[in-house]
């Protein structure tokens, strides 16, 4: 088949895959009731200038988020008013970027007053309908298609089920930080606040060749486009270190051609930095939205997998009434969102009474029978 976005919708989500054939080129966790702000307008207010960090706080409906000089910061002061977009999510406990470098049309929706959210950004499915404008368009919601529409004309399309069961198990197995690749390698993603590690580990991939060093050296040949792809999908972004399998450190070099060429595929442009003396290779990737691990980390993420295992368990009765019983930052996280409750009361024909419990841990939930 030929290249194909599908956009799979459940209460208060769309995953969407970008696909060629069986294989999947790219992945996005789209939320609209709680979007990443890439994109969003806002009329803020210049909180305090930071030249030791070369540019400014600046207040905004929602978090405060961080302007740099560079972007428009320089030469204001402490109460400025101006508009900004955001460029870069909030991720990793910072604020989201922004820049001051409008254009007219923008420019023109930015008046006097306290800090507010002036227009959304696109969200994720337009963001990858512009970046690849040849590929239809396949929803399985029709109210989201009626609302997508207008932008996207005949290139939308609306199917019954827009993933298949290879493709649903695919973007499944990205929530897994252990990679099986073919042969008995595997890769281990390992995330932390200020990296993520990447070990490659060989396995029996090489259990039965003579040569081990060359064999060693070409398996990581192969290996290097299966990393490259779980970085793309899983958004992985900022430093990376990977540890390919088995090489001493001084023979890690030989590989740093074909590890750009497998980079090179990726819209974001990640870039080799080189090896380091313990022969890890470094890789920085520019961060624009948050990770798949952070999207999928906490109790709105929870309450979400509640309320597509609701909609699910009501598509196959539809008769039954279902209660959430959650921990109280699950219902809050729901609360919280502008469209997911309305979003499965809308496809159940029925809202879903929500349940605090503060005896279960704070990600845990179960779906009960609605009483009186």
């Amino acid at each position: 088949m030929p290249l194909t976005i599908r956009a799979a919708c459940s209460p208060g989500e769309v995953r969407i895959a970008v696909t060629r054939d069986a294989t999947l080129l790219d992945f996005a966790l789209w939320r609209p009731g709680h979007p990443d702000g890439v994109g969003d307008l806002h009329r803020g207010r210049i909180i305090a200038r930071v030249p030791a960090m070369a540019g400014a706080f600046v207040a905004l409906h929602g978090p405060d988020g961080f302007l740099p000089d560079t972007e428009g910061a320089a030469g204001a002061t402490a109460g400025t008013i101006l508009g900004v977009r955001i460029t870069r999510a909030a991720q990793g406990g910072k604020g989201p970027r922004l820049t001051a470098a409008l254009n007219p049309a923008e420019q023109a929706l930015i008046s006097t007053g306290p800090p507010t959210l002036i227009r959304r950004g696109p969200g994720d499915l337009l963001r990858l309908a512009a970046h690849y404008p040849d590929a239809p368009v396949l929803l399985d919601d029709p109210h989201l298609a009626a609302t997508l529409r207008p932008t996207l004309g005949t290139r939308l399309s609306v199917v019954a089920t827009a993933f298949d069961a290879d493709l649903a198990a695919r973007i499944a197995a990205l929530a897994d930080p252990v990679v099986d690749l073919p042969g008995g390698a595997r890769l281990s993603i390992h995330p932390t606040p200020a990296l993520t590690a990447i070990d490659i580990d060989a396995g029996a991939a090489t259990a039965a060749r003579v040569a081990k060093a060359a064999a060693q050296l070409a398996l990581n040949r192969a290996i290097l486009p299966a990393l490259a792809t779980e970085i793309r999908l899983r958004n992985l972004s900022g430093a990376i270190l990977v540890d390919l399998a088995g090489l001493p450190a001084r023979r890690r070099e030989a590989l740093a051609p074909d590890l750009t060429a497998a980079l090179a595929e990726d819209p974001l442009h990640p870039h080799l930095l080189g090896f380091t003396r313990l022969g890890l290779a470094e890789i920085v990737r520019q961060r624009i939205h948050p990770p798949l691990h952070e999207l999928l980390a906490g109790p709105h993420a929870a309450g979400l997998a509640a309320l597509r295992q609701a909609a699910a368990d009501v598509a196959a009765e539809p008769a039954r009434a279902l209660a959430l019983r959650a921990s109280p930052p699950i219902v809050a996280a729901l609360q919280a969102d502008t469209l997911a409750l309305d979003d499965f009361a809308r496809r159940a024909g029925r809202h879903l009474k929500l349940r605090a419990d503060p005896s279960l841990p704070a990600n845990a939930w179960a779906l009960e029978p609605m009483t009186a």
